[in-house]
């Protein structure tokens, strides 16, 4: 084949010579963060693993903003953006969530901690094929990094407020499932890129997001867990909500929505 062809044919394909390091660096320092996780709840470091979680989401939020803004998005940054997810966001919140709270319940808890990894990678499969349409501004289901940041949160505010876990604790093992359940299913979650932050904002959402801040550095371990439930929960009231109205308009013909519009 020659050089023209096989310029055309990558061409065709979407595809370019090398990676942009940036991005994809900040990628592997999430993934790093995800395996330290690993690490750190298999020898029973729970705190530290958690706060790994939430400095792997860090980071995962940076590679983005930083490929959209270099305009260095790539095929090859969106898998391995992926491939990190499953990592950090499903594996290592799954086996933090297995070596603390799960052990006890048997084939129960570890069917659990699997679940959320499977959950997790169906949602990031789901949402690389919706790439563009659906999900250009909310997502369809919790994100999986939403889902690890809960876990993490659970751990810091669990250890802070009653310090060591002990026993059974089935309101744990419940959140587990429902965190699974919230990956793979419809509700609407709204997204950081609805905020469009290159747009002028009024005043108020600055002052609200200066006190949001000023609430977590209070007291951390127990204001990002609240944030984080808040969150989840706020998706579900929203979906059963607009519930009503999305089964009226499914039920009206074509032609009658047309026309209202």
């Amino acid at each position: 084949m020659s050089k023209r062809k096989r310029r055309l044919r990558d061409a065709k394909l979407g595809m370019k010579k090398g990676i942009y390091i940036l991005p994809s660096f900040l990628t592997i320092i999430s993934l790093f963060c995800g395996f330290y996780a690993i690490v750190s709840a298999i020898k029973g470091n729970f705190e530290s693993s958690a706060w790994a979680i939430m400095v792997a989401s860090l980071f995962d939020m940076l590679d983005g903003w930083v490929a959209r803004a270099t305009h260095s998005t790539t095929r090859f940054g969106i898998e391995l953006d992926s491939l990190s997810d499953v990592v950090a966001f499903g594996v290592a919140p799954a086996m933090l969530a297995y070596m603390w709270a799960l052990i006890p319940f048997g084939r129960f808890g570890w069917a659990a901690a699997f679940l959320f990894v499977v959950c997790g990678a169906l949602r990031l499969a789901r949402f690389n094929i919706q790439m563009g349409s659906s999900e250009s501004k909310h997502f369809t289901g919790l994100p999986i990094p939403a889902a690890a940041i809960t876990v993490a949160t659970l751990v810091l505010f669990y250890e802070d407020i009653w310090d060591k876990l002990y026993g059974k604790n089935y309101l744990i093992i419940a959140l587990v499932y429902l965190l699974a359940f919230l990956m793979v299913s419809t509700i609407k979650y709204h997204g950081v890129k609805e905020m469009e932050f290159k747009k002028r904002k009024p005043f108020w959402i600055l002052v609200i997001s200066v006190l949001i801040l000023a609430v977590i550095v209070i007291h951390p371990p127990v204001m990002l867990f609240v944030f984080s439930m808040a969150y989840i929960i706020w998706g579900i009231v929203e979906e059963i909500i607009s519930y009503p109205k999305r089964k009226e308009l499914e039920e009206t013909p074509q032609e009658e929505v047309d026309s209202r519009r």
